[in-house]
């Protein structure tokens, strides 16, 4: 994601807005694309008409592509390894509680 200053007087392009669709209920929302608009109404309607036009989804989102934070490719070990210097999220450090069966 590059940086851009909004104030750029010779900027005359629309702001870019990332669009995640949901195909069906109760599936998650997939990145479909991107499309420039001037606000959020706008990028909603280009986004229907664009990528839901042969109902192909049933939810849409629109987001801000200047909004969207994201780890860094370089930081996937440190970022992403399991957490071994905190031994205290292991289960060893929980007792399970025993279930007693009763007859009526």
């Amino acid at each position: 994601m590059s940086e851009k200053n909004d104030t750029d007087s010779n900027d005359t392009q629309w702001p870019l807005w990332e669009v995640f669709t949901q195909p069906r209920d109760g599936k998650p929302h997939e990145h479909a694309g991107s499309l420039h608009a001037p606000d959020a109404e706008k990028a909603l309607e280009n986004a229907r008409d664009v990528y839901a036009r042969r109902k192909e989804a049933v939810n849409i989102w629109v987001v801000p592509s200047d909004q969207i934070v994201a780890s860094k490719g370089e930081d996937a070990g440190p970022f992403f390894d399991p957490a071994d210097d905190k031994p205290y999220r292991h289960p060893q450090f929980y007792s399970v509680p025993r279930v007693s069966k009763r007859r009526s």
